[in-house]
Parts: C-alpha cells; structure tokens; sequence
C-alpha cells in the first residue's frame, strides 16, 4: 500500500518468528503481559462480537481465550509455522488477505511494532472489520529498553549502529488511528519494568521473542569487544542486588468501525445554551 522503501525485512522478520517457537514459552512474558490487559479491556465491551480475527498468534491462548467467550476466531501471523499451527494464514497485517466486513472483532497482539507500513495496517484492519466492529492492538513503542540503548551507543561510540529498530510513541499512532478511519479512537501506554543480571540474559529474551534486529538495512553484528563494553555499560545501572531495571513502554490501541448506530458529536451551532451562561452558571 506504499512505495516507500521497507524499513523492515519481512522474510526475516518471519524467519525469526519460525525459530523462536520451539522455546518460545521461555520468553513469552511480555506477550502474555500485553494479550491479559487487551482481553481485560475486551470483557469491558457489552458486545458479543462473535466473530474475531487473531493477529499475531505465536501460541493458542489468544484463541483459546476467545473461543471460550464463544467466538468464532480465525489467526493471520507473519510467521508460517505459527499460522500454520493455529489453522491460520501467513501474512503481514499490512497485506490482510480477507475480504472487508468479515470480522466483528481484530485482536493484534505484539507484532505492530515491526511491520513496515503502520498507517496501511490500520487501515486494513479497519477495512476488515463489520461496520461497529472493535479493533484492540497492543504493541512495544518509544520509550522500550532505554538500558539497552544507552549501552549499546556508549560501547559503539562514534560509530554507532542502528541496532534496535526505531519505534512509534503513543501520540503519533493516535493520530495514525484518527486518520485510518476509527470512531472513538484510544491510544494509551503503561510501562512495564523487568529487572536483568546481565545484558546477555536481555538479549537472550529478545531473540527468544523473535525481537532481534529485523531492519531491512542492518549494521554489522556486534563485535565481542563491543558487547563487552556494553555489558560494562549495562552493568553500571545495577542496584544493589546487582540487577539492572529494563523497560518495555507498551501502547494500547482501540477504535471502532464507524456505524450510523454509534455516538455522534452535536452539530456545530446546536447548542442550546451559550458557553458564557453555563460558565456564569457555575460561578454562581
């Protein structure tokens, strides 16, 4: 959907989801962060929603999960074993392959981060969905593993590289949202804090979520003497139990496809009281 070169590699980016199935139960702590608060914020909607679409499905608890609220649930990963495994679809959320109007419900769970055209993506999910449908997505955004960063541009110096992917902040994708043509768009974020031995143990979980460098213009590996300097570095945030407090910054994405049933805003100029009443209203 855009002539823009790709800022990710997407065969890599499937290659990497492939292989980090077999451990992927080892590392799954921030997915199952991230698909908790998403299905929390969907036993909040007083809708059945009975068709549901899965967008990132490295195991079956996403589906598990809504097949026991009663949904019907279909899975679209960009990993191929993945999709494979859950009777699903590989493909990229930039490149749905589903025709539109054919869910009530798209549920993203950690994989936005990593996919080349965000706008194109949301605006397939929108398409997808049944006027009044509901989209909730969950993703890592700007602010993720300032420790790492910080270390890896300290061991670098001068000759930095791009090691980690850049990252969208929850403002930007709100808008993004708005634009995509979501009613009753939300973007919000919280923190998540997970505390490490070492630099090693962090990158260790990062390529065992399939989280490693998926840039479609990478620089070179890092070198042993680089990852030592920035396992110093890393090391000097220690507290005093010798851990080092890394951070995920996770946004929240929800909107709904429009529908004449939903919510309007008043008409500009039907107001039926002005605002300098109702301000001297209350200051009586």
């Amino acid at each position: 959907m855009d002539s823009r070169p790709d800022i990710f590699d997407s065969a890599l980016r499937a290659r990497r989801r492939d292989r980090m199935l077999p451990t992927y139960a080892d590392h799954d702590f921030l997915h199952q962060a991230m698909l908790d608060e998403l299905l929390d914020r969907l036993g909040d909607v007083q809708r059945d929603l009975p068709e549901a679409l899965v967008i990132g499905c490295p195991d079956g608890r996403a589906r598990a999960a809504l097949e026991a609220m009663g949904k019907r649930v279909a899975c679209v990963d960009p990993s191929f074993l993945a999709a494979r495994a859950m009777n699903g679809v590989q493909a990229d959320e930039d490149a749905l392959p589903f025709a539109d109007d054919s869910f009530d419900l798209v549920l993203a769970c950690g994989t936005l981060d990593s996919v080349n055209d965000l706008p194109g993506a949301l605006i397939l999910m929108r398409r997808v969905l049944r006027p009044d449908g509901l989209m909730l997505a969950a993703f890592a955004g700007a602010g993720s593993l300032p420790r790492l960063k910080a270390a890896l541009l300290a061991a670098e110096g001068d000759r930095a590289g791009q090691h980690i992917h850049p990252q969208v902040d929850v403002r930007a994708v709100g808008d993004l949202l708005s634009r995509a043509g979501f009613a009753m768009p939300v973007a919000d974020g919280e923190t998540l804090t997970i505390r490490y031995g070492d630099i090693v143990r962090l990158m260790h979980d990062l390529r065992g979520m399939g989280a490693g460098n998926m840039l479609a213009h990478r620089p070179p590996p890092l070198t042993r003497e680089v990852l030592m300097r920035a396992a110093a570095h890393f090391a000097d945030s220690a507290d005093s139990e010798g851990r080092i407090a890394e951070q995920m910054a996770i946004i929240y994405l929800s909107g709904w496809k429009p529908d004449p049933s939903q919510a309007q805003p008043a008409r500009r100029g039907s107001a039926t009281i002005s605002l300098a009443e109702a301000l001297k209203g209350k200051a009586q």
